[in-house]
């Protein structure tokens, strides 16, 4: 069974990016069943996600529960 994956056409750049072509950042786009991430620099790797799983991730950034321990 060969599996298509649906790549968007609908990519969003971070607002804290700035504007212009000079500006790396993370993009986002969606599917009606998943969540695209990719670097601006490097467009041909992506990441896919759920929105449960990624709103776990964000979640845990935000409390500070994955913040490397000061050595």
């Amino acid at each position: 069974m060969r599996r298509t994956v649906t790549t968007p056409d609908n990519w969003q750049k971070s607002s804290f990016s700035g504007s212009g072509d000079g500006n790396n950042c993370v993009e986002l786009a969606s599917t009606p069943t998943t969540i695209h991430l990719r670097e601006s620099d490097i467009p041909t790797t992506q990441l896919t996600t759920t929105p449960t799983p990624l709103a776990n991730l964000l979640r845990s950034i935000r409390s500070g529960a994955l913040a490397a321990p000061l050595t």
